[in-house]
This record gives C-alpha cells, sequence and structure tokens, in this order.
C-alpha cells in the first residue's frame, strides 16, 4: 500500500503521534449496499473486527461473506486518537489496519468469521503480511464480547495444531478485547470494489482451519 511503513517496532504511548479530537472525514455509506457506516448496530446483529494486513482486500473477504451485513476498514489497538492513514502509516500511532465486520449471527457464526481469517492470511509473519511491512500490518483479532474473546483464544490453539503438522511458523496474532475503532478515509471503504483491479496484498497458508469442523 502506500506510505507503507517499514517499522517492525511498536511505538510507546508517550512516542505515539498527539492526533485529533474529532473524527477525520469519512464516508457516510456502504459502496456496495448503501447502508450506513456509522449508524448504531441494528438489533440482533453482533461486531467482530479483524486485522490481518492491508485491509483492502480483508474487507472483500468479508463483504463477500452471506450473513454479513455491513464493512468497513478503520484503525485500532494503538494509541493516537483518530488518526489519518498517513500518520498509521509511519508507524508512531501503533494502530493496526482493521475491518469491522457487523453480521447476523443466526446466518453466520462468529466461528465461521474466524475461519475465514485464519485461511484468508498467514498468521505467522509477526509485524508484516506478505510484502507490507510495519506495524499497521500485524495479525489480529479484536473480541467485542467474552465469547468472543473465549471462541478467538480457542481456533488460535487449533490452527497453531494445524500448522505445527505443515512445518509452518509459530502464530504471532495477538487478540486483545476492542476498544477504539476509527474509521478510516472515505478513499479506503470498499476500495476493492470501487477499484476491481486494485492491489491486494494478503494470502493464506493453504492450511484449513479446524474452526467449526470436526477435529
Amino acid at each position: 500500500m502506500l506510505f507503507s511503513s517499514k517499522s517492525y517496532d511498536m511505538v510507546t504511548p508517550s512516542e505515539a503521534l498527539p492526533g485529533r479530537s474529532q473524527p477525520i472525514p469519512t464516508a457516510d455509506t456502504h459502496f456496495l449496499s448503501a447502508r450506513p457506516l456509522t449508524a448504531p448496530v441494528p438489533e440482533g446483529m453482533e461486531v467482530a473486527i479483524f486485522g490481518m494486513g492491508c485491509f483492502w482486500g480483508v474487507e472483500r473477504l468479508f463483504w463477500n461473506t452471506p450473513g454479513v451485513w455491513v464493512t468497513m476498514v478503520g484503525y485500532g489497538a494503538g494509541y493516537t486518537p483518530n488518526p489519518t492513514y498517513q500518520e498509521v502509516c509511519t508507524g508512531r500511532t501503533g494502530h493496526n489496519e482493521l475491518v469491522r465486520v457487523v453480521y447476523d449471527p443466526t446466518k453466520v457464526s462468529y466461528d465461521d468469521l474466524l475461519k475465514i481469517f485464519w485461511e484468508g492470511h498467514d498468521p505467522t509473519q509477526g509485524m508484516r503480511q506478505g510484502g507490507d511491512r510495519g506495524t499497521q500490518y500485524r495479525s489480529g483479532i479484536y473480541p467485542t464480547t467474552a465469547a468472543q474473546r473465549e471462541a478467538a483464544e480457542a481456533s488460535r490453539t487449533l490452527y497453531q495444531e494445524r500448522l505445527r503438522d505443515a512445518r509452518l511458523g509459530t502464530i504471532t496474532t495477538e487478540i486483545r478485547d476492542a476498544e477504539h475503532f476509527y474509521m478510516a478515509e472515505d478513499y479506503h471503504q470498499q476500495y476493492l470494489a470501487k477499484n476491481p483491479n486494485g492491489y491486494c496484498g494478503i494470502g493464506g497458508t493453504g492450511v484449513t482451519c479446524p474452526v467449526g469442523l470436526a477435529v
């Protein structure tokens, strides 16, 4: 992606950029569905948040999933309030590039989303994903409920066993409770729908995740 950071070291809170008190401008509605991006979560829906590399390609994985109501990209798991993309890419905000997924749990389960997460990228690469290098490309799951956290941690254990069997690396995915999610700029929202031939830097290991399967 543009302005890709080469830093592999997390910034400390005292070193982080100051940011701003007000949200940065973004899109009002989803480019594909026209559903509102900043409205309250509809009754009965749940929220999942993932980081797995460049958020352009990650968002497409989830908006194509049946049962997903709406998706959006943004920044989180860092320190700087209301950061811009350029600030995140300096490595001095501590943020990760994230996708926020609002979904109907009667149509798609959190385990289903975890399976997409694990199989959609390489969670062993530390502060990078493929050629995208920097702390904003780290693998992360950011649960919004205690049940999600339990499921995320269990899935990490299961997938690590599969990766070990395949003689691949150790998972570096962070799992931490979701805090602030800052919406990214308008042009990042549903980027690959607006630019079908645009850059997508994610790719999996080829190892099937056993979440939701008989093991």
